[in-house]
Parts: structure tokens; C-alpha cells; sequence
């Protein structure tokens, strides 16, 4: 098939913690033999804030590693051009399926909505891989999906509401998994002992980081550090504290190779999600289980049996459980080996790219027989 996929960037990842996800998917679509064009604004938030802190040449080691993958850049002021059909007419040519992420202008979503429309032939999707559905409704409203033929979610929680509001006529859970072509075990020489990688979180976890990483960490005297970006003075000073290094911005491909020089890392969920969004792990946990390290969770609510929590990985309650539970991994070989193992052939059963590029073509495969205003919430 030939599929356009619309990103809001695929060659960053600064602060876009779905790169991961949809670059997988976009090289097990290639890897398939798909004929796969993405899209992505030239001048678009990540990439700018990308190139603004760490230089052009972060780009061309995006290539190196990535040689199969490429964007096709364009110019978001086209919106306002006469001729946009046009434009979408050449790009979207001989198209079989377009899948549009929700990190892009509603204008853009608007606009390939009317083109399909207009007499477009492909299958229109659009992708929802943030929390907005719930904690900003009014914003993902201005979304019109009308001409769409449904919505891939990555949660049940946020499909439910799309049929519920009447926002899409059909929706599919689809989670994110681990790319495992980039994302397993590495070998490499032990730096320290917990390594947590994650953005700061505009106010949304840090009371969350204060008691389930800071504390733990300061309490029991570990080596650690800590990647991401956004990262305020205040939360800067706050590492320092706990004696814990900063090392700013990671690429994502990098990660396996950092996961490996660490004996342990954790999982602190934004709060929307632990309290709105149920079985909505985020990227995370997909990235470290599938690298094998041994992970230690905050709570969050695995509704929808993504996982086997205890074997998978353990979940502390609070901060002292935290405490014990990363006592227990760093100092019991055999429960670190466990969990490595456990943890690692969930990913491989059950959620990686491949896996989820199954279900995608199986959502495009019935989408050609089924009727065009049949409701679906599969």
C-alpha cells in the first residue's frame, strides 16, 4: 500500500515522547513493503527547540541511524493559500491510507478532512496519543473529524470518549508498543545504579518525582541521574538535592544504550493519567521492559491488562514501598533477572511496532468492507 503519514516531527523527539512510537511504526510499515511518505511542518515546536539547544547536527545523526526514514517538510502558511487543494492533490496522489497524529494544527486536520471529502479514494485516520480528551475537551473539539473514517486511540478510556461525544462515528484502542529493532538488551559497562528518563512535566508529577525518585534516591544513597528536558531552575536544584546528575537531552535512540549502564529505572506517570486515563502506560514502560532493565513503578491503573504487575515489573504505593522495591532489585540478583526476563517477553508476545502494525492494517483491512456509517468500538 502507499500510506502518508501527517507528524508533528520525525526527526525530533525533543519533548515528543511519541517519536518513539511512530517512527516504530513508520520504519515495521517500510519494513513491510509499504510505500511510506511522512509529512511534518518545517517549522514545527520540537524541532525548532531541538535545533535551537543541541545544533543542526542532530539531524544528520537522526539519518545515521535512521537511514530508512525521511520527512517530506512543509510549509504550515500554505493553510492560508487558494490552491491548498492542489498542494494536497499532488501529496496525497495514489494514496491508499492516511493516518494524521493529533500533535498538528486543527487547521491541517480540517484540511485533509475536506480533501478527503472532495473525492479522496484513501482510508483517513486520525491519532490520539495525548490526554487532552479529558483534561481539555474544548481544545480537541476543534478537531473536525467528519470526514474521517474513525479514530485510533491509545487507550480504551479515550476511545470511549470519542464515540460518547460524538467526536468520531468509529474508534480503536491502539496502544503504543516498543520499536525491538532499536529497543532490547545492550551490553555495556555499569555507570550507576537507577537511571529515570523523562521530561520535567509542566506541574504535572512533581510532587509524584519529589516522593517516588528524589526521596528514594536521597534516602537510600544511590547513584542516579536523570535525562529530559524542560527541566525549570527549581527542578534543577531539586536533582542537585538529591544528589542525583542531570543529563539534559537524550536522544531516543540512545536510550537502550543508557537503560544498560543502569541497574534499575522507574516509572512516575503524569497525574491525568493516573487519575483520568486507566490503562494508559505512556511510552516508558514499553521502552524499558523491552530493554530488559528492571522497572519500578508509581501506581497507575492497568484497566485494560496491558501488563502483569509484579512479575512484569513491581509497583510501589508510596514512597516507602518505592524505597523497599529498589532495595530488593539492587540487591537481589535473582529478582532483577526475573523481572528482566518476564518483563522483556511481554514486550516481544505482545507489544511491539509489529504488533501494532497487525492491527492497524487489520483496522484498514475493514475499513474496505465495511459499511461507511457503521459505528465500531473494537
Amino acid at each position: 500500500m502507499r500510506i502518508a503519514l501527517f507528524y508533528h516531527s520525525l526527526v525530533s523527539d525533543w519533548n515528543h515522547g511519541n517519536a518513539h512510537f511512530l517512527r516504530g511504526v513508520a520504519a515495521e510499515l517500510i519494513g513491510r513493503g509499504h510505500e511510506v511518505r511522512v509529512f511534518e511542518p518545517r517549522d514545527g515546536w520540537s524541532l525548532c527547540n531541538l535545533i535551537r539547544e543541541q545544533g543542526l547536527g542532530v539531524i544528520d545523526r537522526f539519518r545515521e541511524v535512521y537511514p530508512g526514514l525521511q520527512s517530506t517538510f512543509y510549509d504550515p502558511a500554505m493553510f492560508d493559500r487558494a490552491d491548498l487543494r492542489d498542494v494536497l492533490d499532488e501529496a496525497l496522489e495514489g494514496v491508499d491510507l492516511v493516518v494524521v497524529h493529533e500533535w498538528n494544527p486543527p487547521e491541517l486536520v480540517g484540511r485533509v478532512g475536506a480533501h478527503r471529502a472532495g473525492g479522496g479514494r484513501y482510508r483517513l485516520l486520525f491519532h490520539d496519543t495525548h490526554h487532552r480528551s479529558v483534561t481539555a475537551p474544548e481544545e480537541m473539539a476543534r478537531y473536525n473529524l467528519t470526514h474521517y473514517d474513525g479514530v485510533l486511540a491509545y487507550g480504551r478510556v479515550i476511545r470511549d470518549l470519542y464515540l460518547s461525544r460524538g467526536w468520531a462515528a468509529r474508534a480503536w484502542t491502539w496502544h503504543e508498543a516498543a520499536d525491538v529493532r532499536r529497543f532490547h538488551p545492550r551490553k555495556a559497562d555499569r555507570e550507576g545504579d537507577l537511571v529515570w528518563i523523562g521530561n520535567w512535566g509542566d506541574g504535572e508529577r512533581t510532587a509524584e518525582l519529589e516522593t517516588f525518585l528524589l526521596e528514594p534516591v536521597r534516602a537510600l544513597g544511590l547513584s542516579a541521574r536523570v535525562y529530559g528536558v524542560r527541566y525549570p531552575e527549581a527542578g534543577r536544584a531539586a536533582l542537585a538535592d538529591a544528589g542525583i546528575h542531570y543529563g539534559g537531552w537524550l536522544p531516543n535512540y540512545d536510550v537502550p544504550k543508557v537503560f544498560a549502564r543502569y541497574r534499575v529505572t522507574v516509572h512516575v506517570p503524569r497525574r491525568p493519567y493516573v487519575r483520568a486515563l486507566p490503562g494508559i502506560p505512556t511510552i516508558r514502560p514499553f521502552e524499558a521492559l523491552a530493554c530488559g532493565i528492571p522497572l519500578v513503578s508509581a501506581p497507575w491503573n492497568d484497566v485494560e491488562g496491558l501488563f502483569t504487575p509484579g512479575k512484569d515489573f513491581l509497583i510501589a504505593r508510596n514512597g516507602e514501598e518505592m524505597k523497599r522495591h529498589l532495595w530488593a532489585v539492587l540487591n537481589d540478583a535473582s529478582l532483577a533477572r526475573a523481572l528482566s526476563a518476564h518483563g522483556r517477553a511481554t514486550i516481544l508476545a505482545r507489544h511491539t511496532c509489529g504488533h501494532r502494525v497487525e492491527e492497524l492494517l487489520a483496522i484498514d483491512a475493514g475499513l474496505r468492507g465495511l459499511p461507511a456509517k457503521k459505528e465500531v468500538a473494537a
